[in-house]
């Protein structure tokens, strides 16, 4: 089958939505060769992947992942694709802990660094929040905590049948774009940043077309998969199944324009120092950055009616402390759940 896939992909015709769910559910269960994977994914590279392709891939990829209960609306993710090659301070996580302290239940999807060297596992890890907590214990962050931290490869198992493949070619393929679009709690809601401008509309389409209620797309001028500060950033937002884009700028919402280099990061360390220094109100690009991130995904809940007043409810979550004490509440549900999992391990080596 995937031979004949792979002769129109290289036709540059497109798969129906129904082929790519086809293709990729035999990804998901292990039954192509790496070397089959691999080239099933250069090829729709190499064409570019179509929204119906993206679709098919993603209803498969749900199929087999694993689900997480949540009771609590609206629920939010700030989930990007990564692997814009900046190296940039982690803005969409440290923006999650900021919309959570507003008041909204945050289930954010993640995984390691894809381009810089702190993502956002790396740095929930470094704050001492535990990635490999049961489904029982996420569904508890979320509905009672109203935060929570997804981790990728724990709830999306059947995706390591294609990492060889993936590791062999090293460059981007239509699985940096469904990381984002497969949230395990089924958020409706999201701040979805991407490295490349051209493909929001396609993202919002088949967001769209998975039901999602209210989304914003973004891509820095810059190349960021952030809304960033140092040039204008295209947004493509999807609500209710319409769609539309449009341009905004720092100095829409009272920000100055900053380098690149205001807005690097660094080593886990680095963006763990970072992250707890705009939490407790340190004032600065990091600050700025965030709030306009977090302002975005205010808004997408719909306690904001606007960035604009998403950004103030921002601004007090941080300055009120809030959103520095619901990090507090993950950390410390998680350090407990560490230490019992110790104490069962431990009597166990004992019985």
């Amino acid at each position: 089958m995937i031979k004949d896939f792979l002769e129109k992909l290289i036709h540059h015709e497109n798969l129906t939505c129904e082929e790519a769910y086809q293709v990729m559910r035999q990804v998901m269960k292990g039954e192509f060769k790496e070397a089959q994977v691999a080239a099933y994914l250069v090829a729709l590279r190499c064409k570019g992947e179509a929204v119906d392709e993206i679709l098919g891939s993603c209803q498969a990829i749900r199929e087999h992942s694993i689900k997480i209960s949540v009771t609590r609306t609206p629920l939010v993710d700030t989930c990007g694709t990564g692997g814009d090659g900046k190296g940039s301070f982690n803005i969409s996580t440290v923006s999650a802990f900021v919309t959570a302290g507003a008041g909204i239940t945050v289930a954010k999807h993640g995984n390691r660094a894809v381009s810089g060297q702190c993502g956002s596992a790396d740095l929930c890890e470094a704050l001492g929040i535990n990635l490999e907590l049961s489904t029982g214990d996420l569904e508890h962050c979320l509905n009672e905590i109203g935060l929570g931290f997804l981790y990728a490869p724990l709830l999306h198992p059947a995706m390591a049948h294609a990492l060889p493949a993936r590791k062999a070619l090293g460059v981007r393929t239509i699985f940096n774009l469904l990381g984002p679009l497969n949230n395990p709690a089924g958020a409706r809601r999201q701040l979805l940043g991407i490295y490349e401008s051209a493909l929001t509309e396609k993202m919002a389409a088949v967001l769209a077309s998975s039901g999602s209620e209210h989304v914003l797309v973004v891509a820095g001028g810059d190349g960021l998969d952030e809304i960033t500060l140092t040039a204008e950033t295209k947004v493509t937002e999807m609500k209710n199944g319409n769609i539309q884009s449009y341009i905004i700028t720092p100095e829409d919402f009272g920000f100055s324009r900053v380098s690149m280099r205001s807005l690097k990061g660094g080593d886990t360390a680095a963006g763990t120092y970072s992250c707890l220094a705009v939490l407790k109100g340190e004032k600065g690009p990091y600050r700025d950055v965030v709030l306009l991130n977090a302002g975005a995904a205010v808004y997408v809940s719909g306690l904001a009616s606007s960035i604009r007043e998403g950004i103030e409810l921002a601004k007090k979550s941080i300055d009120s402390g809030a959103a520095y004490e619901k990090l507090q509440a993950l950390v410390e549900f998680s350090s407990y759940r560490r230490e019992s999992a110790r104490r069962i391990e431990g009597g166990r080596a004992h019985a």
